[in-house]
């Protein structure tokens, strides 16, 4: 898989990134360690060699899956994570980016993110100057070598790069969820900002394989999304039918076309999850899909049927 620059740094990342949060078990049913680990080896070998991890998906659980799926190919992969709302005072963030690197078994982060702004969570608020004068020191001291953020707006990215060079954003945005579209996208294509897409396949429902009535196990998260809720639903059944043609033309799955698509979107980089190998091997298969721009364009206004009844929050729950 060919690789692209990471913002303006040195770092080369896969436009396929491998998504581990379920890794972490914690809001997923049927999650199995020794499935994780060979799923994550997979990534690895189908040319997937970007792992994207946080230490609040199962408190650090998903680091250490991370870990141990590759600690013995540590030079041939990059490890993203991820510092919590509730970690970013200078102090927590030096301790938290310590913890990773304990539970990754490395020396260093490629690439160390803001999971989410001060204030989110029921967190406390901290001046976003003081968890980057942290970033900048573990950057300095080689602990770190890039700085992103995930779930800021474009003012709070703008505000976060008066403070250090900041080379990635993370959003939720699939064919289903656009709200980066707007203004998020335009300035990282101005500044060379890359974009990390989570929940690219819209936590599964691009893939076509939820029917009319989607059923979850307990502890499931994803019952709270809002795309799984009506009048949502209905209209993602509908657009999925008129998607299936060009799945059918590039002789590929509705899940490969949304990736695809995906990646085909300005500075844009997909990270997708995977439970076992074989969803590994499929996603991967996706970068070799090259889309037309008339089709590009075409399955983009299939999207638009469900995502222009969305209003802007970003957040894709409803958590009672």
């Amino acid at each position: 898989m060919q690789t692209r620059q990471l913002g303006n740094s040195d770092i080369k990342i896969t436009p396929i990134i491998m998504g581990t949060w379920q890794a972490g078990k914690r809001m997923w049913a049927g999650i199995e360690d020794e499935e994780s680990i060979k799923a994550i080896r997979e990534a690895v070998e189908s040319g997937i060699t970007t792992i994207d991890t946080a230490e609040v998906y199962g408190e650090g659980h998903s680091e250490k899956i991370v870990g141990q799926a590759v600690k013995d190919i540590r030079d041939q992969v990059v490890y993203a994570s991820k510092v919590f709302a509730n970690h970013l005072k200078y102090d927590q963030v030096i301790d938290a980016c310590h913890n990773s690197l304990q539970n990754l078994q490395t020396d260093y982060l490629d690439l160390y993110q803001i999971h989410w702004p001060s204030g989110t969570w029921n967190s406390e608020v901290v001046p976003v100057e003081e968890t980057m004068k942290a970033l900048n020191d573990l950057k300095q001291q080689g602990k770190i070598r890039a700085i992103g953020v995930s779930n800021f707006s474009r003012e709070q990215l703008i505000e976060a790069r008066q403070y250090g060079e900041i080379e990635t954003v993370q959003p939720p945005y699939s064919l289903f969820w656009r709200v980066a579209e707007k203004e998020l996208q335009p300035y990282c294509v101005e500044h060379n900002i890359s974009i990390l897409s989570y929940s690219s396949l819209a936590q599964g429902i691009l893939t076509g394989k939820f029917g009319a009535n989607p059923q979850f196990a307990e502890g499931d998260h994803r019952k709270d999304n809002r795309l799984f809720q009506e009048p949502h639903w209905q209209r993602v059944q509908n657009a999925l039918s008129n998607l299936q043609p060009f799945a059918d033309k590039y002789s590929c799955s509705l899940g490969q076309l949304a990736i695809a698509w995906l990646i085909q979107q300005p500075q844009t980089n997909a990270i997708v999850g995977a439970r076992n190998p074989q969803q590994v091997k499929e996603n991967a298969q996706a970068g070799e899909i090259a889309l037309t721009q008339e089709d590009i364009d075409q399955i983009s206004d299939i999207g638009e049927q469900v995502t222009k009844y969305l209003d802007d929050n970003p957040v894709m729950w409803k958590f009672s």
